[in-house]
């Protein structure tokens, strides 16, 4: 664009108004900069709190709040395999970048476990950025008659149905890992769904359930001897793990780290994403946030946001696929 002398004649006044009239017409991003954030940002995790990636996602939220000017504020919304809360977003919120969700891969998958798909992953939803990853890994109570893998696998083969296993919800990554290994190994075993990785967990220290495969809220019990881990399912072990094998070790050409991002309503002004993009991006990548992930062990999977809307599209049509291989269905 030419830079115009500010000691030239004035353009005609018909120049001036029409150059006025498409400065109105366009989007700005100075106007979307100066009015946004106005008041606090809510952020919808679809997990109870406590789990890894609610940690991970308030560490944002606090970071992102200092050079937003106003309060991140996280609202836990578990329900429908971590389906429900980035549905309430898509459907009941206003497009002003003031309501936001972590957008994960169930979100992808689910619709295409029903009949009729109730949304359009891609379509109704504005992707902003991907952010990182879970470990996941399968874990037993310390004192369980099952000291490896092979062991587990062994007593499933012999004794259909009767191991059970939990995981954070029907049709989550986790779970829909676990059926290609069941697949694999022709074997079968009882999925008992909860609402988050650290009720799964739980449930396995009270005895109620066998085996939790889920993201590593169960790592401290397996520090402090209370649970024994049994698998992760990373591309190479695991630092704090060492001992414990990779799926690929075991014979599975499975890596399942389930990258994850934060998403707004459909019809977000680019101005706002770029704002909120940026704010996260610069949480993301702080040592104080670092320093969180390495906690829970999870990957930096950072993606901008036209990476991140890439990612969505592609890994749409992979979901689809997968559960048209499984045979997958919420309908009963």
């Amino acid at each position: 664009m030419p830079v115009r002398d500010t000691n030239a004649p004035h353009p005609p006044r018909r120049l001036v108004l029409a150059a006025g009239a498409a400065a109105l017409a366009a989007p700005s991003l100075a106007r979307a900069q100066g009015r946004f954030p106005d008041r606090p940002i809510q952020l919808v995790v679809p997990w109870p709190a406590g789990g890894s990636a609610d940690i991970q996602l308030r560490s944002i939220g606090d970071i992102a709040a200092r050079a937003l000017g106003h309060p991140v504020v996280v609202q836990n919304r578990p329900g429908a395999g971590g389906t429900l809360g980035p549905l309430s977003v898509a459907q009941q919120a206003r497009p002003d970048g003031h309501t936001l969700t972590q957008m994960h891969l169930s979100v992808l998958r689910r619709p295409w476990m029903m009949r009729t798909p109730g949304w359009d992953p891609v379509a109704d939803f504005t992707h902003i950025i991907g952010m990182t990853g879970w470990l996941f890994g399968c874990a037993v109570k310390s004192d369980n008659r099952f000291r490896t893998w092979q062991e587990m696998i062994a007593f499933a083969r012999a004794n259909p149905g009767r191991l059970t296993y939990t995981t954070s919800g029907i049709g989550t990554t986790n779970h829909l890992a676990m059926e290609t290994i069941q697949e694999k190994e022709g074997v079968q075993l009882t999925h008992v769904p909860y609402r988050g990785s650290n009720e799964a967990v739980t449930a396995v220290l009270g005895g109620q359930v066998d085996m939790v495969c889920d993201s590593s809220t169960w790592a401290p019990f397996v520090e402090n001897n209370q649970m024994r881990a049994l698998s992760v399912w990373t591309a190479e072990r695991v630092p704090r793990f060492p001992t414990v094998p990779t799926l690929k070790e075991l014979g599975y050409d499975l890596v399942v780290t389930s990258p994850y991002g934060v998403s707004g309503p459909k019809g977000m002004d680019e101005g706002v994403v770029r704002v909120l993009h940026d704010a996260m991006r610069d949480a993301l990548m702080t040592p104080e946030n670092a320093e969180v992930r390495a906690r829970f062990d999870m990957p930096l999977v950072y993606q901008d946001t036209q990476t991140y809307r890439a990612f969505i599209a592609e890994r749409v049509d992979y979901e689809k696929a997968m559960v048209r291989r499984l045979n997958l269905s919420l309908d009963g």
